[in-house]
Parts: structure tokens; C-alpha cells; sequence
């Protein structure tokens, strides 16, 4: 659990920069890897849990991550 409440604490620090980025780049770092520490918090509390549902959701999660992640980045280049 001392993992799962870490990866939390550094999602909520991470938010910050999303919150107070100076450009538009350092927010869309600042949400893949706030994406990226909700995946592991969610695999971790698989683990603890036991919970093999929690494991598709964490897939589907990053899935949908890594697309916006690449969406974000497209509009940020200005071909969208």
C-alpha cells in the first residue's frame, strides 16, 4: 500500500505542473505521465486486490492514454 499512496502523491504533484505549465508541451508531458502513474497505481491495487478486472481497465486506460498522448502532440505540431 506505501507504493500505491506514493504513485498517488506524485500524480497529485504532477497535476501541479499540469496546472501551472508555462506551455503548452510541458502540460501535455505533465498529463502522459500523470496518465502513466495511474496506470501503475492501477496495477498496483490489482496486485493488493487480487482483481484481474482492474488489469483490463489499467490496458484499455494506457491504451486511450497513448492515443491522446499522440493526439495532444499532433495538435501541439499543428497538423491537426
Amino acid at each position: 500500500m506505501f507504493a500505491a499512496a506514493f504513485s498517488g502523491l506524485l500524480a497529485v504533484a504532477v497535476l501541479g505542473r499540469l496546472v501551472a505549465g508555462p506551455t503548452v508541451a510541458d502540460r501535455a508531458v505533465a498529463l502522459d505521465t500523470m496518465n502513466t502513474l495511474v496506470v501503475g497505481l492501477m496495477m498496483i491495487l490489482a496486485a493488493v486486490y487480487d482483481s484481474v478486472v482492474m488489469v483490463d481497465v489499467a490496458i484499455v486506460y494506457a491504451g486511450l492514454s497513448f492515443v491522446g498522448t499522440m493526439f495532444i502532440a499532433r495538435f501541439i505540431e499543428g497538423e491537426v
